[in-house]
């Protein structure tokens, strides 16, 4: 791209968009894990977030082996994983860490629902949770295991300065189509 170009470009253009790939309660389906992982690479992400019950170390391999940054939270069915703490990127809740500026709290349970970051990311429920309030994005992205419905779903963030996108993937059981639904909050400056 020319220097013209670059100086015509526009600032939201411009501003970085950083996509993370968000899944939960995978249970005992990597396969589905896997279709939900290679979804989200495909569509640009650069870092993952699991918020529990992992269950299936295959998944934690799966996320190790997709080369992208991750981070994956204990459920309450993840005891039998803690001898793989050293091998992999799991952490207790709440998790709180920073990416790209964003503040973010990590839980399975959804016990530790204080408004004390930017995003909180929760599993355990099995159902698909947004909600932007005073300035904090609360996000489940539901079940991968299609356990209490007949579909799998997962969500990607992606954190601009001004404003949080967020997109649904639902995957209908025995359906190779992926059904997207989108959704916008602007980011109030603090």
């Amino acid at each position: 791209m020319s220097e013209v170009q670059n100086k015509n470009t526009s600032r939201r253009d411009r501003a970085k968009i950083v996509k993370i790939g968000i899944i939960s309660d995978t249970h005992k389906k990597p396969k589905k894990a896997q279709r939900a992982i290679e979804a989200l690479l495909h569509d640009g992400a650069e870092y993952f977030i699991h918020a529990g019950d992992i269950v299936d170390i295959e998944v934690l391999h799966l996320l190790h082996e997709s080369k992208v940054p991750y981070i994956a939270v204990y459920g309450n069915n993840d005891a039998h994983l803690a001898h793989f703490h050293t091998q992999f990127n799991l952490v207790q809740e709440p998790y709180y860490f920073e990416l790209e500026k964003t503040r973010f709290k990590l839980m399975h349970l959804p016990f530790y629902m204080a408004p004390d970051a930017d995003v909180l990311v929760f599993g355990h429920t099995h159902e698909f949770s947004l909600q932007y309030t005073n300035n904090t994005l609360f996000l489940n992205s539901g079940e991968v295991c299609a356990r209490n419905k007949p579909l799998s779903e997962w969500l990607m963030l992606e954190l601009q300065e001004d404003a949080y996108h967020i997109t649904r993937y639902t995957r209908a059981n025995k359906s190779e189509s992926i059904e997207r639904e989108n959704f916008t909050f602007t980011r109030e400056k603090k």
